[in-house]
């Protein structure tokens, strides 16, 4: 399957889609509740930001192999945008969801002038990152 001509983008496209329809997948299993808006949303499981990384160093890891400059770079970048997946943005989700629930508690403000609710899920879980890694490499490997 090709979509760019480039193995190593055609590998990282597919391994977000994957997770992607995987999360509305597993959404609608679990919780019985079937969003095809959250196709496009960040969070959830798995990671499709630790899947495209993931899928992106494993393509490069066969291509120009385990000890070349590349890999090594594409594995330090994997890191990076897990790291941020699993620690930053998911700070940044429990700091939106207190700030809901302040300003649900603010009765000095009236409901128009209560800002539109922060997005809460941001972030990943290690285990969403984990099993968004697993899925890119499995990608990266059939692919």
């Amino acid at each position: 399957m090709r979509i760019t001509g480039n193995r190593v983008i055609d590998c990282a496209l597919a391994a977000w889609l994957i997770a992607q329809v995987a999360k509305v997948l597993l959404e609608l299993l679990v919780e019985r509740r079937f969003h095809p808006a959250h196709l496009l949303a960040s969070g959830g499981m798995p990671s499709s930001h630790s899947a495209c990384v993931m899928g992106c160093t494993t393509v490069v890891g066969r291509m120009s192999g385990l000890g070349s400059p590349l890999f090594g770079v594409c594995v330090v970048f994997s890191i990076v945008v897990m790291y941020d997946a699993c620690n930053v943005r998911r700070s940044a989700g429990d700091t939106a969801r207190l700030v809901n629930q302040l300003l649900s508690r603010v009765e000095l403000l009236t409901a128009e002038e209560l800002a539109e609710d922060l997005k809460i899920i941001m972030g990943h879980t290690p285990l969403q990152v984990l099993a968004g890694a697993l899925l890119g490499i499995a990608v990266g490997l059939v692919w």
